[in-house]
């Protein structure tokens, strides 16, 4: 009887992973038969005005860059401080809170900085979608730090304080850099996540037809450009739509692939 119900569950296990399989596979394969034949060389050189993705591809990177500059310290130093030094109720709410942020709807985060990042200044600007991106990365980096650090035998900590060294040095110099890979892949995965989000920076950064590195108006974005662009009657804009969404897939893949290559080449 165990035999069966093994059974059974084995091949409901295989059919569900083929029917997830099956969708990404469709997805992927819709994504690249509509978006390659809109690529070009002038998407990469012309704004969005002329017909080009510049400007967006620009200013994705630009805001997805500066979320990783502010949200990849914080968040290593909050897994590092729940992992090395927090004890009890502290550590534990930190963990917790990290846990429900990472599984906070994205719009939800969006509504948040638009209420004091966005609306008491009047409009959308590039500062709200940095805020907005770098609250979704740091529990994702927070949760890593603190699982990539679990991992390290207390052994490595006691030798290196027993050879003198102070906590911070052990931490810095023995601890991180045994668990670097992991953290790197975190890292990595946490910026493929707000790579391509689009509902937060509806909110908060909205998109700009024109190339800008200003962060106090109004802010290229590649994904809110594929919704706006997808939504719009002329075929021509469709076709930049599908463009722009097969080159974000693109990105994101490479990313993550990049992830797990990391990964495996360490084991």
């Amino acid at each position: 009887m165990r035999l069966v119900v093994n059974k059974i569950f084995l091949l409901l296990s295989i059919t569900s992973a083929l029917i997830g399989l099956g969708f990404l596979g469709w997805i992927l394969i819709t994504i690249f038969i509509n978006g390659i034949s809109s690529i070009h060389l002038g998407l990469f050189l012309d704004d969005l005005v002329d017909g080009g993705l510049r400007n967006l591809i620009i200013g994705q990177l630009i805001l997805a860059l500066l979320a990783g500059v502010i949200g990849v310290p914080l968040g290593m130093v909050a897994g590092i401080y729940i992992r090395e030094y927090g004890r009890g109720k502290y550590a534990t709410f930190i963990r917790d809170l990290s846990d429900i942020m990472m599984s906070t709807p994205s719009i939800v985060i969006g509504a948040f900085v638009y209420a004091f990042a966005v609306a008491p200044y009047g409009g959308a600007n590039g500062f709200a979608g940095v805020i907005a991106l770098c609250i979704m990365m740091i529990p994702i980096i927070v949760n890593t730090t603190d699982s990539m650090l679990s991992l390290v035998p207390k052994e490595l900590r006691e030798a290196g304080i027993a050879l003198g060294a102070s906590k911070y040095r052990v931490i810095l110099d023995i601890v991180i850099k045994a668990a670097k890979v992991g953290i790197m892949t975190g890292i990595l995965l946490a910026f493929a996540r707000i790579a391509g989000e689009t509902a937060p920076l509806l909110f908060t950064s909205e998109t700009s037809n024109y190339f800008s590195l200003d962060l106090r108006d109004s802010f290229p974005s590649l994904t809110v450009s594929i919704y706006n662009l997808a939504n719009e009657p002329q075929q021509s804009s469709r076709d930049l739509a599908w463009a722009a969404s097969f080159i974000l897939t693109v990105l994101v893949l490479l990313i993550n692939l990049t992830g797990r290559f990391i990964t495996r080449n360490k084991k």
